[in-house]
């Protein structure tokens, strides 16, 4: 590498550096906007070893991103970690759902597409787990 072209990349890399550091300490945007309302289900599934029913209710809670309330929506199956006796795996299929308040997660429990998943897909599952939670 010629000489003013080494100086040229180490100028661009220190550069680089430096906006890069200064970007991860601005404050956060307004897309960036945190929804401190968690509603986390846990599905126990009625056939636990039927690939066709864990998509089926996966495909479902899929669906219920369409709510307006629900700012994002995550779909889990168990992640096969570490056996420990603080980790329960038992169950087979999560949502993890971010509201703005409470007021979007009652909306979201009344809503038609909610109560049209609770009628297509309870039939797959045996037990349900909430946990709802805001942000202290």
């Amino acid at each position: 590498m010629e000489k003013s072209n080494r100086r040229k990349f180490i100028g661009t890399a220190a550069a680089l550096a430096v906006s890069t550091a200064a970007a991860s300490a601005m404050p956060l945007t307004d897309t960036q906007k945190k929804y401190p309302m968690v509603h986390h289900v846990f599905f126990w599934l009625k056939n636990p070893d039927s690939k066709e029913d864990r998509d089926k209710l996966i495909a479902g809670i899929k669906k219920l991103a369409k709510i307006e309330t629900v700012h994002e929506l995550l779909v889990g199956v168990p992640a096969g970690t570490e056996q420990r006796g603080v980790v329960d795996n038992s169950w087979g299929v999560s949502e993890l759902i971010f509201f703005s308040d409470l007021k979007g997660e009652a909306t979201y429990q009344t809503h038609p597409i909610h109560v049209e998943f609770v009628k297509n897909c309870s039939p797959l599952w045996e037990k349900v787990v909430v946990y709802d939670a805001m942000e202290a």
